[in-house]
């Protein structure tokens, strides 16, 4: 019975290394491949700050004089003796406009929402825009004689647009074109004064002064280059135009020493133009794989 057990014992050893060699010799599985990250998302709310510089173009100013016709005083066509347009023409002819250039900055917000590879959003933001630009000139009439210097000026303090966005993504990167709406508060102040050269002429000094301001809806265009350096952080680099209608006023051009000798004087402001460069960082809410 010994023998027996023994040799059973001795025919399962055998068959189960039978079994390991086989198992042993069979081929490896190969390792599995993580799957590819998904594709990175533009699409979602983001917020976000911007800061740059910017400049505004020369304005063209037009300024009309309407003489007085307060018998006595003066005469039709004529300033205290001196044709109204000639004075004018000579002061705004020889000026020199000058542009405006300095440090703009603010916040956005936005929305995009990404299909294959291209980008639709919306854009808003406000922003400090302390811009302006000016025309002074002076002008000399031999004959009195006279000088009159005129002087326009343009200014804005803040910036506001509206913009759609359509882009182009390469994973990461982001190119756009944006324009819409823009809004600033324009305010135009113009003055005129007027002095006798010689001192010998019974002539009173005139001036005359006009400020208005407004509120301007204008419009804007441009584009930019956006890169995310992470799933919900982004920057980008972006440039726009803008541009604004002018304004206009009207003001008395009056004796220094209040007399009623008074000309009406309408000063106006042409196209008002504005071009930004600017930065931004974006924090975008669910940005990453889609």
């Amino acid at each position: 019975m010994r023998h027996v057990s023994i040799v059973v014992i001795a025919a399962i050893s055998t068959i189960a290394f039978t079994q390991f060699a086989s198992a042993a010799d069979l081929p490896r599985k190969a390792p599995v491949a993580p799957p590819p990250p998904p594709p990175f998302s533009w699409s979602g709310f983001y917020v976000g700050l911007n800061a740059g510089g910017g400049w505004r173009d020369p304005s063209d100013f037009v300024t009309v004089l309407t003489p007085c016709t307060i018998t006595g005083n003066c005469t039709s066509g004529r300033v205290l003796g001196v044709t109204a347009d000639q004075l004018l023409g000579s002061a705004l002819g020889t000026g020199s406009g000058s542009r405006d250039g300095g440090f703009t900055g603010g916040g956005q917000i936005g929305y995009n929402k990404q299909f294959g590879n291209i980008v639709l959003g919306i854009e808003a933001d406000i922003e400090y825009f302390k811009r302006s630009s000016s025309l002074t000139g002076t002008g000399i009439i031999t004959a009195d004689p006279l000088s009159l210097t005129v002087t326009n000026h343009t200014d804005s303090n803040w910036l506001a647009t509206v913009r759609p966005r359509l882009g182009y993504a390469w994973d990461r990167w982001l190119v756009y074109v944006t324009g819409g709406l823009a809004l600033t508060k324009l305010e135009y102040t113009q003055t005129m004064v007027m002095t006798p050269l010689n001192p010998n002429l019974i002539l009173i000094p005139g001036a005359e002064a006009l400020s208005v301001s407004k509120t301007k809806a204008g419009w804007t265009i441009g584009g930019g280059l956006e890169f995310a350096i992470w799933n919900n952080w982004s920057i980008k680099a972006e440039y726009l135009y803008l541009q604004f209608s002018g304004l206009s006023g009207t003001s008395a051009f009056r004796l220094v020493d209040g007399s009623p000798f008074s000309n009406v004087v309408t000063g106006s402001t042409g196209t008002v133009r504005d071009n930004i460069v600017r930065a931004g960082l974006n924090y975008r809410f669910g940005g990453g794989p889609f």
